[in-house]
């Protein structure tokens, strides 16, 4: 019997978070990553624009891998399109959301804030996610603009400029009525790679909730009900990295792939 095939999908890098906790969690799964990084960054994308690329790239990516489960390691993605991709496609999925209700149980002082892309911060899916699991809170919901090409640029060994990652973050950091923020979101799968440079920008220590090692439960508990299927054809091998882009475009993030596990590239050229 073959390996459960993981198709790993994110906007670029963000979900090399999530890749890492299901690696730890389904450690002889067959693993690809696929990053629509023609169209990074999707936080800035028209709704109804975003929904019709991810579905146009997420066929693509099917009948390239044939996976046995697709993993929408992306906020935005998920919080716009995972309804559609499962009307569409026969695949299971499994979506990242902000962890809005742990970060609600977890809080001493009741301020929490949500650090997530512009596009995250307009879905009303999160909104509803706060009034179902948070109306007890204050919530501070922030949409960081350049925060996922920050990270993007660290792991492309760019430095992180402390100043503009602290700017981009002040805003979570509340103090109200003897109290402040204790407990903050990583609402995009991007944001955990900046942990060490977040820990020296906070104003004060807070616990940052990253969603990666829960959605990586999730996907080992839907693979228990899935039989991998032998695939029709050949497909990208284990820790392969499937880009949108061009080989030319991708260069300098192709080491920072490498050294998450994804040496393999593919280049599949899907043009915005």
């Amino acid at each position: 019997m073959s390996q459960a095939r993981v198709l790993l999908f994110d906007s670029g890098m963000g979900g090399l978070t999530v890749a890492r906790s299901v690696r730890h969690e389904l450690p002889f799964a067959h693993l690809v990553y696929s990053a629509d990084n023609a169209a990074f960054p999707y936080g800035a994308w028209e709704e109804q624009a975003l929904v019709q690329r991810i579905l146009f790239v997420m066929g693509k990516l099917i009948e390239r891998v044939e996976p046995d489960i697709v993993v929408i390691a992306c906020n935005t993605a998920s919080t716009i399109a995972l309804a559609q991709l499962r009307e569409k496609f026969k695949v299971p999925f499994v979506g990242t959301v902000p962890a809005i209700k742990p970060a609600a149980a977890q809080s001493k002082s009741h301020i929490i804030g949500v650090l997530a892309t512009p596009g995250t911060v307009r879905r009303e899916y999160t909104h509803t996610l706060i009034h179902d699991f948070a109306s007890h809170c204050h919530v501070t919901l922030h949409g960081a603009p350049k925060l996922a090409e920050i990270a993007e640029r660290k792991l492309k060994g760019v430095p992180v400029d402390l100043d503009e990652l602290k700017a981009e973050v002040a805003p979570v950091f509340v103090e109200e009525g003897g109290k402040r923020t204790d407990v903050v979101v990583l609402g995009c799968t991007h944001y955990p790679l900046l942990a060490d440079e977040l820990a020296k920008v906070e104003p004060w220590v807070v616990r940052y909730i990253d969603p990666a090692p829960a959605i990586a439960r999730r996907v080992a508990d839907v693979l228990k009900d899935v039989v991998p299927k032998e695939p029709t054809k050949p497909v990208p091998p284990h820790n392969s990295v499937l880009l949108t882009s061009t080989r030319e475009a991708a260069a300098d993030a192709l080491p920072a792939y490498a050294k998450m596990s994804f040496h393999l590239p593919e280049f599949l050229d899907l043009k915005v």
